[in-house]
């Protein structure tokens, strides 16, 4: 994410990096400000910071490409085990279709995800006021849950931020869907790409359940890549918090999500 291997490659990684929050002033509704939505978000980042202290889970990534020189399809499922603060490893369960769009596009998509974990990069892309306005627009059910929209402006055109809306859920203030382009077209071969990104809750925290990009490629190709996300075990931490924290990891999720920071995916 020159050659149309390399199209393919650079399509498909921008298009998982993706995800998002915080604020700018906007209208109210009823008596919250958009403001307000992003402390709250803020904060909760932090307690999830504080008490996610490692998963495992499963990943099903599922790549279609369609364009010249023909079809082609890759399936990877890995396991996934995080520990706090920063330290994912993937350990791949079975893999089939294109072996290079595997080895090339898939498995390159873990290991940017694994140097994606650098404070300063986190701090760069992070779903904050300093690299976002926000706007508040509507509220609405997301899952049978009520949600506040807000609008998303990158301070910066960078292909690892974006623009579009997010829903936060109005209970917990953590990022509940995603719906987002890229700020930067990383490529000029690229011609548009979307994002659509959806969240669950287990047990206290919001985590990925659904990824799904969509890009075009301006020569008439089309890349589909998604990703399920499933079998979540979580090791939450009871002690009592720290009084300093560094900047929500991107790829754990700004605001209670997971991989709602930036376009990559935990």
């Amino acid at each position: 994410m020159r050659n149309r291997r390399l199209i393919l490659c650079i399509s498909v990684l921008f298009t998982i990096l993706a995800a998002g929050q915080d604020s700018n002033p906007s209208p109210t509704l009823g008596h919250i400000t958009s403001q307000e939505i992003v402390a709250r978000m803020t904060a909760n980042n932090r307690k999830r910071q504080e008490q996610l202290q490692s998963y495992t889970g499963q990943r099903e990534y599922h790549l279609l490409y369609t364009g010249f020189p023909g079809r082609r399809e890759a399936d990877l499922i890995v396991q996934v085990q995080y520990r706090a603060p920063d330290n994912k490893e993937f350990t791949v369960i079975s893999q089939s279709g294109s072996r290079w769009m595997v080895n090339r596009v898939l498995k390159k998509l873990l290991d940017t995800e694994k140097d994606a974990a650098d404070p300063k990069s986190q701090a760069s892309t992070a779903l904050t006021e300093e690299n976002y306005q926000f706007g508040l627009l509507a509220q609405e059910d997301v899952g049978g849950r009520p949600a506040y929209v807000l609008q998303v402006e990158p301070k910066t055109a960078s292909k690892l931020l974006y623009r579009g809306k997010i829903w936060v859920d109005a209970a917990d203030f953590a990022v509940s869907q995603i719906e987002a382009e890229p700020a930067k077209r990383p490529s000029i071969w690229i011609s548009k790409t979307l994002v659509h990104h959806t969240y669950q809750k287990i047990g206290e925290f919001w985590l990925p359940a659904q990824n799904e990009s969509s890009t075009d490629v301006r020569l008439g190709g089309h890349a589909n890549l998604s990703i399920h996300y499933s079998d979540y075990r979580l090791v939450a931490n009871t002690s009592p918090p720290a009084s300093e924290h560094r900047p929500m990891d991107s790829t754990l999720g700004h605001a209670g999500g997971e991989d709602s920071g930036r376009f990559t995916s935990r």
